[in-house]
């Protein structure tokens, strides 16, 4: 019974929201590690400076639970081939669609204590579109399944687009990105996010509704334990 009426209760107490527009923080993502030398590549296009699990020099390994090229905030200052190495520390990661295809990043964002959540309005990606080394912008990319609209950089360069046409994303779950391969090679070097932080609050009104039914409960309480003494 007492679940039921504190349940009740919650429904009963009106929430009020405040509306911050913020850059949104990735706290981790799943990803897929790049290709490279071992599946055909001229350098190795891996996320060698990913911080969690899995094996940063092995084409394809899965990566989890860490951050990395994706999303450390640096852009590559221009395409692939006068950008990657063979050590892998490259600001793209690269797949080879022969290797990985399709590939699917699933981030995770930051949040806080306070009751709430991010809204995430815009979605921007660096890419490699230099048309060079069968290396292409994606064909089309989709956000937790469903399809986006985006304009990728002029063909020869790399650079910035902005995703749009998706619904509504929040941090209350992952946040899957999916690039699909046009030609050979997709290359991505950063994923940002920005959106707002959408904070649930008791309104003010219903703080003494709240008190007072926690008052309700402790007296119920008390009365059934003298009963049952």
């Amino acid at each position: 019974m007492r679940l039921y009426f504190m349940t009740g209760l919650a429904l009963a107490v009106g929430m009020s929201t405040a509306a911050t527009a913020v850059p949104i923080i990735v706290y981790s993502y799943d990803t897929p590690n790049g290709s490279g030398q071992a599946s055909g590549g001229t350098f190795n296009y891996w996320d060698k400076a990913y911080t969690g699990s899995g094996d940063t020099t092995l084409d394809g390994s899965a990566l989890t639970g860490g951050t990395g090229d994706l999303t450390d905030g640096v852009a590559a200052p221009g395409v692939w081939s006068t950008t990657e190495n063979v050590a892998g520390d490259g600001p793209y990661v690269g797949w080879l669609t022969s290797r990985t295809l399709n590939p699917l990043v699933s981030f995770s964002l930051l949040t806080y204590a306070e009751p709430g959540y991010f809204r995430v309005d815009r979605i921007d990606i660096h890419m490699d579109n230099s048309n060079f080394g069968g290396v292409r912008a994606p064909a089309s990319i989709l956000v937790n399944g469903q399809a986006t609209t985006f304009t990728a950089p002029p063909v020869g360069t790399s650079g910035w687009s902005t995703l749009s046409g998706f619904t509504e994303v929040t941090s209350n779950g992952p946040v899957d990105i999916q690039f699909f391969h046009s030609t050979q090679w997709v290359f991505v070097s950063e994923v940002s996010f920005d959106g707002t932080w959408i904070a649930t609050v008791p309104e003010p009104a219903s703080w003494a509704m709240l008190i007072a039914g926690f008052g309700l409960v402790g007296g119920s309480l008390r009365r059934r334990r003298i009963l049952d003494a």
